[in-house]
């Protein structure tokens, strides 16, 4: 920061003047050393004669006071320096905290000029990428990317898990239907097991389903208790991207952006698992064998000649065990929502409170202990499984199924007496449905 030179008035005055340089200073002492007056020197040297006489008085050359600034921010620099940086640059968030919580009331202006060196060290950060290049087996970047697909001519919103191995820039895609925390781990696990492996550690970005806290300033890193008992399970590290530097993981960022041009572009496909069959393909017959830009080979070469041989070896490991345990209400067309798909149950529980496991690809549904519907999991959202024996005996007029306004499922709409006797949850714990 600037010093504020403490000088006389004199040397204040001269500042609506011509300022002189230290050799007129000089020569003007020098001249007047030789007897010279002020009235000749002023027109030796190109200035007024009271400039002269007021440099002569000071007896040589003096810097000039600059101006200065008020200080009321004076003593709160690592207090500006943690809100600026908590509040991603946002200087005005910063001046109403001054005056919520240190009574300062200022300007916008005057924050700013506070905070200017940090900003110029955020805007160098956000810009600056570090390449660094990882050995072999050290390390696997995983992330997911957001894309509108045509899928059975509607647009569905799909989520593509993405994993790049760091050394060989070898790519696992996998589609889902959301970015759940089930979504990672499945990800993560088809990953090893295509690439036949498991990497020393995983860089990941900080996705809720992941990630309880990371403070940007204090780099404290909080892992979601199942991931922390995930990376147990198959042996290896979490690391964290710094929040706000996406870049971190620029592999796996930029492994995103080229499955979305070229794996999906501007493609359509008939149904979900046509999808996945075309992604499984991209990988294997594009993805695998181009040649890639950074490191010049083709990635699954790179793979099989240095790294396939070092990653932990996953023989005999078996599946992490991701079912999640749900309780959900049986509605009115005898079915139950799981992440966006209906699940069909027997009618006779429409109205109930039953319990929903999903894993290892089935949704199993349990009432009063006993499972009573099992389904394989749908990919995707907004699909149905139906088993017909769920909706035997339902009947409205003689002989003609009541229907709810959907077409593929007959309606429960009976009378209270046929939907639940007591001797029906008498039979429950016994007897069948």
């Amino acid at each position: 920061m600037p010093m504020n030179v403490q000088t006389s008035p004199q040397v204040d005055d001269l500042r609506g003047e011509m300022m002189r340089t230290p050799d007129d200073v000089a020569a003007m002492v020098k001249l007047k050393e030789l007897g010279w007056g002020a009235k000749r020197i002023a027109a030796e040297l190109g200035c007024s004669k009271n400039t002269v006489k007021r440099w002569l008085g000071l007896g040589g050359w003096r810097p000039c006071a600059g101006p200065s600034r008020s200080r009321k921010l004076g003593g709160l620099e690592e207090w500006l320096s943690e809100r600026f940086r908590r509040h991603g640059g946002n200087a005005d968030v910063v001046r109403q905290e001054l005056a919520a919580e240190k009574g300062l009331v200022v300007s916008l202006r005057t924050v700013e000029r506070a905070v200017a060196p940090l900003r110029r060290e955020l805007v160098a950060q956000a810009r600056a990428t570090v390449r660094f290049e990882t050995r072999p087996g050290e390390q696997l970047q995983i992330d997911f990317g957001e894309r509108r697909v045509e899928i059975g001519g509607a647009s569905v919103r799909v989520f593509l898990f993405v994993a790049t191995l760091g050394y060989s820039r070898r790519l696992f895609v996998r589609a889902f239907g959301h970015e759940k925390q089930d979504s990672w781990f499945e990800g993560m696990e088809g990953a090893f097991r295509v690439f036949g492996g498991v990497p020393e550690e995983v860089l990941l970005d900080n996705a809720r389903a992941l990630v309880l806290h990371h403070d940007p300033v204090s780099r404290e890193v909080v892992l979601h208790p199942r991931l922390h008992a995930f990376a147990k399970h198959w042996g290896f590290r979490v690391r964290a991207c710094a929040p706000y530097r996406a870049r971190t993981k620029g592999k796996d960022e930029r492994g995103v952006g080229y499955v979305k041009r070229n794996a999906i572009a501007g493609r359509s496909f008939a149904t979900w698992p046509s999808l996945e069959a075309h992604l499984e393909a991209w990988t294997r017959d594009i993805a695998d064998v181009r040649l890639h830009g950074t490191t010049g080979e083709a990635p699954i070469v790179r793979f099989r000649r240095d790294e396939a041989a070092v990653l932990k070896q996953i023989g005999g490991v078996p599946p992490f065990l991701s079912a999640r345990d749900l309780l959900r209400r049986v509605g009115s067309d005898c079915t139950v929502e799981v992440d966006g798909n209906a699940y069909s149950v027997p009618w006779r529980l429409i109205g109930e409170r039953v319990r929903v496991t999903v894993g290892s690809g089935a949704v199993r549904i349990l009432y009063a202990g006993r499972e009573v519907a099992v389904h394989a999991e749908l990919a995707g959202r907004h699909g149905r499984a139906v088993e017909a024996a769920h909706f035997a005996g339902v009947t409205g007029a003689p002989g003609r199924p009541v229907r709810t306004g959907r077409p593929d499922l007959a309606a429960a709409d009976a009378p209270p007496a046929l939907l639940r006797p007591l001797a029906e949850y008498e039979a429950l714990v016994g007897g069948g449905f």
